[in-house]
């Protein structure tokens, strides 16, 4: 089965913590972030759809990262950590590098939101490795 091996609790705790890592990281970094966005505080504050969808996609995203971690040869904190390393250094980094100096903005936004990132996959990659030995989907 595609999805054998992968940990469900573990993703959606994942999902949890790293969403609440964003809400702490952005509150950290608003002014900071705002500036370099060219967002005012109105422009900032994010729908209830926004939320939802935000929580969707760091589901998704601790999904494929446990599947990642598990196809690498075992789910444990250090292969979560490693995994989650790769994948933002390959992935998020070298895209919003790109994309960022192609629309011009500052690096200062590439470096908060690529920072961003980078904690949340962390996260995410010590949660799932943490819960590896849970029961997963058959």
């Amino acid at each position: 089965m595609m999805f054998d091996g992968i940990n469900l609790l573990g993703a959606l705790f994942g999902a949890i913590a790293s969403t609440l890592f964003g809400a702490l990281w952005y509150t950290i970094f608003s002014k900071a972030w705002m500036r370099a966005a060219s967002l005012g505080p109105d422009d900032a504050q994010p729908s209830a759809f926004t939320m939802v969808l935000t929580f969707s996609c760091q589901f998704l995203m601790a999904f494929i990262l446990a599947g990642v971690i598990y196809h690498t040869g075992g789910t444990s904190i250090h292969s979560g950590l490693i995994s989650a390393t790769l994948v933002w250094a390959g992935f998020i980094l070298a895209t919003q590098v790109v994309n960022y100096r192609f629309q011009k903005r500052p690096w200062s936004l590439t470096i908060i939101d690529s920072g961003h990132w980078f904690g949340v996959l962390l996260i995410q990659g010590v949660v799932i490795g943490a819960v590896g030995s849970w029961p997963t989907v058959q």
